[in-house]
């Protein structure tokens, strides 16, 4: 999988693990840290099995949602020039191999 990320300060957590732990504590930061190898690991987002990820939907974006611990996640979004879609035009997480991370914390809402 390959990953971008909404602003500088998400890379910044999600690459140096001084900043996660300092950001979000040492537990939520070890856990993203092995959700992120998960991640990169994967080829398609059928792949995960972790932190119970899970599609939704605000308005006509699509996220993907994976919890940590403590109450935060990280959610993600399809990243590619032109996201694969299914026959009935919705996202298809499944060949989806690009993404970016949006946000990473409490419970996500737009």
């Amino acid at each position: 999988m390959e990953l971008a990320f909404e602003s500088k300060e998400l890379r910044c957590i999600c690459e140096h693990a001084a900043t996660a732990k300092d950001a979000l504590g040492v537990e939520v930061a070890d856990v993203l840290r092995r959700r992120l190898a998960d991640l990169r690991a994967a080829t398609s987002m059928d792949d995960l099995i972790v932190g119970n990820p899970h599609a939704v939907e605000f308005g006509e974006m699509n996220y993907l949602v994976i919890d940590l611990c403590q109450g935060h996640q990280i959610v993600l979004k399809a990243n590619h020039p032109e996201n694969p879609l299914t026959d009935s035009g919705r996202l298809d997480w499944a060949r989806v191999s690009r993404i970016k991370v949006t946000h990473i914390g409490g419970e996500y809402e737009q």
